[in-house]
């Protein structure tokens, strides 16, 4: 890095506290975008009462308005201000609690962000495919809905197409709702990826917003 690029580094992080609100401290917090086109992996980076930073793992959605939903449920309408790379400032339809958002409570154990979706797949069990609907996919586990009752530890394999075939094996069966542990984790940005794959959509946005220092 030459010498006028490290100056130029160094002063990023100054511009970025340009804005109406102080952020919080850096953070690596997964949560998920939510918009016309489906449900996205995300990390936010900081937040401040008026707005936040967030990395993706792929093309931002094109959507101006859409809504940021953390571990515990909690969901915040938020409009997208610029794009820089794979980082995005958005503004908070109104001022938020901060310490909420960071504390993130919760009356459950802390759950792993969990991607609702509505996609065909085909589950092998025995040497034999049935047809399925995956409805939800998380790093850890996936859920279900099969014409068929599974064996609660049953192992299954789950192939879609174009995409690598998962394995797992049924946790809880509820009528033909089977809850699945997989055999092999996604790492966070692989499955941002795999759900990208479920979910395409058209990030040509000729009115995105470009680069700008702050987010509100």
């Amino acid at each position: 890095m030459t010498r006028a690029e490290q100056d130029a580094s160094d002063r990023e992080p100054a511009a970025a506290e340009n804005r109406m609100a102080p952020r919080s401290s850096l953070m690596f917090r997964a949560a998920k975008l939510l918009c016309e086109s489906g449900e996205y992996v995300c990390v936010v980076r900081d937040v401040s009462e008026t707005g936040c930073r967030i990395r993706l793992f792929h093309a931002a959605p094109p959507d101006a308005h859409l809504f940021l939903e953390l571990a515990n449920g909690d969901r915040y309408a938020m409009e997208r201000v610029w794009t820089r790379d794979d980082h995005v400032g958005f503004r908070f339809s109104c001022t938020i609690d901060v310490a909420r958002f960071i504390a993130e409570p919760s009356p459950y154990r802390r759950r792993p962000i969990r991607l609702n979706l509505q996609h065909p797949v085909d589950v092998v069990a025995d040497g034999i495919a049935s047809p399925a609907v995956l409805l939800d996919l998380s790093q850890q586990g996936a859920r279900i809905e099969a014409g068929r009752k599974f064996a609660i530890e049953q192992k299954l394999r789950l192939a879609l197409e174009n995409l690598p075939e998962r394995f797992g094996c049924v946790r809880w069966r509820s009528g033909y709702t089977h809850g699945l542990v997989l055999q092999q984790s996604f790492r966070l940005d692989e499955l941002a990826q795999y759900a990208l794959m479920l979910q395409p959509f058209d990030a040509t946005d000729p009115t995105a917003p470009a680069m700008a220092a702050g987010y509100g």
